[in-house]
């Protein structure tokens, strides 16, 4: 259950922003990825005997993010160049490309595609080629997440200029979406929630007039009539057609259009970064509404098994490439500048995103 959402402002700045939600903490810390850091891609001969390497490849670019799961790999961030991902849960969709011992110096695994392409692309051109072209992502199992079968995952990418696209591994193939407003969620496809969007052409940011039914003068009870019947649940095509609805409807202050066309959402990349995390304040989700199922166990005692909740929001400034986060127990907003650490180390460095609200006394 994430949300993926991406903003402009005037001064050239473009946010990716997003909330990551699941039902036991995975365990994220902040990570920087130094340039000139080797890696080595997973294939699905890893556990084996005689495992084969996968891709083997040197970092071009630094990079800051989120990981989980202590993978030395990034699930969230951006890189020194205005690059960002974000990789999003795709449970009954995702079917990852076939694989031969031939593939072996090309084959990365599923997580550790955001990874690579942060540590080795430009944009958003760059990666739809190279993902079509160059690299292979199979079936690869991650144990510490499903001892069976690998992540089922896709990803948003987004580049200094505002493009994105929206990566999906669909019947054995990589599909590349082009992601006009920059927004993602889960199952099911990216091109069906784009369609699904159909079925709410009549909402409008505006309240409405209302209507006259014979003598009888109907108006509107309140403010955000025009969003009348906006689906508030938290399925992901549900959060598709709010985050769409609310990243389009900033406050007219800042809803200015450049003379191609072209959407701004605020006027600096501060305000823009601020703005992000006022709309994912709509799908912040707290521990317990959204669960799995209910156990009753024998007599009369009841108990539930997990629930998804919002662990952490993170929103990344790709013209200062600054990567800002809060997180469940901790909702200040806290920064790291990747520009202040990308040379510190030649070792990947981790940095605690652990801490207690703290609450400010004033008189």
């Amino acid at each position: 259950m994430c949300t993926g959402i991406r903003l402009k402002a005037l001064d050239g700045t473009a946010v990716h922003a997003r909330t990551l939600e699941f039902a036991v903490d995975i365990l994220s810390d902040l990570i920087v990825v130094p340039k000139g850091y080797e890696r080595v891609g997973s294939t699905p001969t890893i556990g084996k005997k005689l495992p084969l390497p996968g891709k083997k490849w040197t970092s071009k670019y630094a990079s800051v993010g989120m990981s989980g799961l202590g993978l030395p790999v990034i699930f969230d961030g951006l890189n020194e160049v205005g690059l960002a991902i974000g990789l999003f849960f795709f449970p009954g969709f995702a079917e990852y490309m076939p694989y031969s011992p031939s593939d072996a110096e090309n084959t990365i695994a599923p997580w550790e595609v955001g990874s690579w392409i942060l540590e080795n692309c430009k944009t958003v051109e760059q990666v739809r080629s190279e993902i079509i072209n160059n690299i292979v992502v199979p079936n690869v199992i991650f144990a510490e997440f499903d001892p069976d079968a690998p992540p089922p995952v896709h990803f948003v990418v987004h580049d200094a200029s505002g493009k994105s696209i929206v990566i999906e591994y669909v019947g054995g193939k990589p599909i590349v979406h082009d992601n006009p407003l920059g927004v993602i969620t889960n199952s099911p496809t990216f091109d069906w929630h784009m369609t699904n969007l159909r079925n709410y052409v009549n909402f409008s940011f505006t309240n409405s007039p209302g209507m006259k039914l014979g003598s009888v003068q109907l108006s509107s009870l309140g403010q955000g009539s025009g969003m009348l019947g906006m689906p508030g649940d938290f399925t992901p095509p549900s959060r598709f057609v709010r985050a769409v609805a609310y990243s389009q409807s900033v406050s007219e202050e800042f809803n200015k259009e450049s003379s191609e066309g072209e959407h701004f959402h605020a006027t600096t990349g501060k305000e823009a970064i601020l703005q992000a995390f006022h709309i994912l304040n709509n799908f912040d989700i707290p521990k317990g509404v959204a669960r799995e199922n209910e156990h009753i166990e024998a007599g009369t005692k009841k108990t539930f098994v997990p629930a998804d909740y919002t662990l952490w929001t993170s929103a990344s400034d790709l013209k200062a490439k600054q990567y800002y986060f809060r997180t469940y127990e901790n909702s200040q907003i806290r920064m790291v500048d990747l520009n202040a650490h990308k040379d510190r180390s030649l070792e990947i460095a981790r940095i605690s995103i652990a801490g207690e609200e703290k609450i400010q006394t004033v008189d």
